[in-house]
């Protein structure tokens, strides 16, 4: 029994502080809306992966964006073709060993470019109310969150 406690609290412990995700198409089932920072990032982004480990582990981050939106963290080179909004996106080839989602491009584009990393904030209706592409710290992070609440 003692050791049932033990595993509980440490279960309950290493939730605390997590930043909860989502994915697009599980977005689309809720029925609770709120609204939604997308983090559209690459596998060989080396600014996304710092904000990864730096404003994605703030605490304070991790907390606002755990209350108040949905968090979906996008790599824009997916290959799996993803259903939003009532439309599947597919990855589309742009050279030999290149590509891009075309979710990505849809939500990205910052100026007709689309770069890694990009945050991207969309309202309840699912419209972009916010792109910024390039790196956040996260006192940066949170003083757009708290203007977009």
């Amino acid at each position: 029994m003692k050791y049932l406690v033990y595993i509980l609290l440490f279960i309950v412990h290493c939730s605390w502080g997590q930043l909860k995700t989502y994915s697009f198409e599980e977005i689309d089932t809720l029925e609770v809306q709120k609204p939604m920072v997308v983090f559209l990032n690459a596998d060989w982004c080396t600014y996304c992966k710092a904000m990864e480990n730096t404003t994605f582990k703030n605490k304070k981050v991790i907390d606002a964006l755990n209350q108040d939106f949905f968090f979906v963290s996008f790599n824009g080179e997916s290959k799996d073709p993803i259903k939003f909004q009532h439309r599947t996106f597919s990855y589309k080839r742009t050279g030999k060993n290149t590509g891009v989602h075309e979710l990505a491009e849809a939500l990205g584009n910052y100026k007709g470019k689309l770069s890694y990393p990009t945050t991207v904030i969309l309202n309840t209706k699912k419209e972009i109310i916010f792109q910024y592409p390039y790196f956040l710290r996260p006192k940066a992070f949170l003083k757009i969150l708290d203007r977009i609440e």
